[in-house]
This record gives structure tokens, sequence and C-alpha cells, in this order.
């Protein structure tokens, strides 16, 4: 486990009640939302979605910073569909996760290339290394 390196950013949350009938909030501001188990009829996000949004928001830049550093042009539009699963075994709770992601325009060679750097140096790909089940592909 590393803990040295140059910080760069720590975000503070606060989160209440848990994802049953809970809230969280930054210290800054600039997210504050209700929490509801997955298909529940309250209003409001779960977990799951919230690490599904990050680690394919983290991603996505990786392969933007492989890519400059390459001298690959990206296309305008690019996505990456994250699904998060949530399971239960022997009353125990684990994910698993699967990123689909669409570079079109880029040669599928040199795409193929790109997301397999940018899975090794995503900052959640590395924390789920391991961990998790994930399987990632190039759409």
């Amino acid at each position: 486990m590393r803990t040295t390196g140059k910080l760069l950013y720590t975000a503070k949350t606060r989160t209440s009640q848990g994802r049953e009938n809970g809230i969280a909030r930054s210290s800054d501001g600039q997210l504050d939302i209700r929490l509801a188990a997955p298909g529940s009829a309250r209003i409001g996000t779960n977990p799951e979605q919230l690490f599904a949004v990050a680690w394919s928001a983290c991603f996505q830049t990786a392969i933007v910073q492989v890519a400059r550093k390459q001298k690959i042009a990206l296309p305008a539009f690019s996505a990456i569909d994250a699904e998060v699963d949530l399971k239960l075994e022997n009353d125990s709770y684990f994910i698993s996760a699967r990123l689909s992601i669409s570079l079109p325009g880029v040669d599928r060679t040199v795409a193929q290339a790109l997301v397999n750097e940018a899975h090794q140096i995503c900052a959640y790909s590395k924390a789920t290394r391991g961990n998790i089940g994930v399987t990632i592909s190039l759409i």
C-alpha cells in the first residue's frame, strides 16, 4: 500500500444513515445527495452508482492522459458505460464491475492499447485490481 507521494486533493464527505435512507454531503457543498437502496421507491442514488460514475470518470481521464503522452488524437466524443453489481453470497456482500469503452474512429488495435495502459494507471483500477471481478471491454 502506497502512503507517500505528492498530495493532489482530499475529498471530504459526511454520510449519515447509510444506503437505506441516508444523506451524503461534501465539505465544499458541491455534493449533496440522498441515498437509497437499489430498487427502492425512495428518491436517491446508491453507492454502486456513485462508484460506477467515479471509476468511469477516472478511467476516461486515464485514457486521455495515455493518448496525450503517445500523441494519439482521440475522438470528440468517447464514452464509458460502467456497470457495478452488488452481490450476496453466504451473508457477505461484494461487488463486481464491467467497463465498456467506446472510442469511435480510433483504430481498434490502437484503442485497445490505450485501454490496456489506462487500466494500469487509473487510480480506481489500481484500487480494485485483485479485489473484485472486473471486465473491461472495447465496444
